[in-house]
């Protein structure tokens, strides 16, 4: 039972990649305000970055900042052991980090593919691979993958991106049942049109076909999506695992 003025994620220590803006940005400070110690990673952007933590301390909530690119196996091995080291344990993994790089498939290169498989999906895999090994010796962990509304109803034109966030899905579903033994729960997050730096470049008559797809009528912010991921890291979620959760108007049914 909770003593007065506790949240309800206090103690717990959490990793949000890619959380310097955007989706991320909004889940990081929705973790921190919840009471998680929360770690804020980026590659480049430091001051956006630095903005994050800003507004995560303005909130009364604790961070730190932590610089590693998620395709480098050895760097998120490192700064994995670097969190367990510093707090002593890790709770909790949102893996947020991701890039899009549009365009026809006929003429996407595979570079192309690869740079967005390195960052997506095999992000996802390398974060997961190092901080399930703490969460298994504690017996406890919650790990939330950001995947899409597009790895479940495809898009033209994003057949790359499309791909890594349902490959999301299967490593998602498999690493559930795998865990779930041990109390570690994993489930996706699928995020529709939300507005984000990702959607700012769609002109307005795109836009305008894309709510027309929405049942709701409207766009969604990084703060629809952030409140899911807080709710699913909680306690009121422990018997949840597994699952994608759609945070989206209704695009996708």
């Amino acid at each position: 039972m909770k003593t007065p003025g506790e949240k309800p994620l206090d103690g717990k220590i959490a990793l949000v990649t890619g959380g310097s803006r955007g989706i991320g940005r909004a889940i990081a400070v929705e973790l921190a305000g919840a009471g998680a110690f929360t770690f804020v990673n980026y590659v480049r952007n430091k001051e956006a970055a630095r903005e994050t933590l800003r507004i995560m301390e303005n909130r009364g909530g604790e961070g730190s900042l932590l610089s590693f690119d998620v395709s480098d196996s050895d760097a998120v091995q490192d700064a994995i052991r670097g969190i367990t080291e510093e707090k002593g344990r890790i709770d909790i993994l949102i893996n947020n980090a991701g890039i899009t790089l549009n365009g026809i498939f006929v003429r996407t290169k595979p570079e192309v593919w690869d740079s967005v498989m390195d960052i997506n999906l095999k992000g996802v895999f390398n974060c997961c691979r190092s901080a399930t090994r703490y969460m298994m010796k504690q017996r406890w962990g919650r790990i939330v993958n950001m995947t899409s509304v597009v790895a479940l109803s495809g898009n033209a034109g994003q057949v790359c991106y499309s791909a890594s966030k349902a490959g999301i899905i299967g490593l998602t579903k498999s690493l559930a049942r795998e865990l779930g033994p041990r109390n570690i729960c994993v489930n996706a997050v699928a995020p529709g049109f939300i507005e984000t730096d990702m959607t700012v470049s769609i002109d307005d008559a795109g836009r305008g076909k894309v709510i027309d797809q929405i049942p709701l009528g409207k766009t969604g912010t990084p703060d629809d999506v952030a409140v899911v991921v807080a709710f699913l890291v909680s306690g009121k979620a422990d018997y949840i695992t597994g699952q994608v959760i759609h945070v989206n108007g209704g695009l996708y049914m």
